[in-house]
């Protein structure tokens, strides 16, 4: 690996953001997968949560929308809600989808600083019942027009760049947030030299 190389991959490893994490839920499109995979690493989300109860778990994702980027992501893959959600709960202490309701705040009210999963539904019927309930709490995107949806990687990006805005504001990408642990781990994983 070049020294250029090494200083690139340095620098993007500085900036993930390990308390961070989007969970899709039965998304069935994998270009929109990848789409979301490609908006992950440009915000420097690390982990992302690919739960499937009701279509067939994914084998690959569509490479053009992600530009690869499913290759420096840790995806982790379910077809159990209890399991998944088991998981989400030991890594964040916030869980919280987008959700059309009464009970649902503007994305721009929410803590994205604090440790946070944000859950993602199905392009046709949405986040399913099952997880509502299992969620601290739901959040919508402000929008004026006449359709009151967005395209899923697209509603995905919004609320990360919301995300990212927050996090650069309080300071998240000026310093390491990863363990020392988590860090050599991505290390190896990425194709670093075992000595630097």
């Amino acid at each position: 690996m070049t020294p250029e190389r090494s200083e690139r991959l340095n620098s993007v490893l500085n900036k993930r953001q390990p308390n961070i994490t989007v969970v899709l839920e039965n998304v069935a499109d994998p270009h929109n997968i990848s789409a979301v995979m490609r908006t992950c690493d440009a915000i420097g989300v690390q982990d992302i949560y690919v739960l499937n109860t009701d279509i067939q778990r994914h084998k690959k994702w569509g490479a053009k929308s992600s530009s690869s980027a499913a290759k420096w992501l840790t995806v982790h893959q379910f077809t159990d809600v209890k399991s998944c959600f088991e998981a989400l709960r030991k890594n964040y202490n916030k869980i919280y989808i987008t959700h059309l309701a009464d009970d649902a705040v503007s994305l721009h009210q929410l803590d994205l600083t604090e440790s946070v999963a944000l859950v993602f539904g199905n392009e046709h019927s949405g986040v399913s019942d099952e997880l509502i309930g299992l969620c601290d709490g739901n959040f919508i995107i402000p929008q004026v027009g006449i359709i009151k949806s967005l395209n899923i990687s697209v509603a995905c990006a919004v609320t990360l760049y919301e995300a990212y805005r927050q996090k650069s504001i309080a300071g998240h990408y000026s310093k390491q947030q990863l363990s020392p642990e988590r860090m050599q781990q991505l290390k190896t994983e990425w194709g670093f030299l075992s000595e630097e």
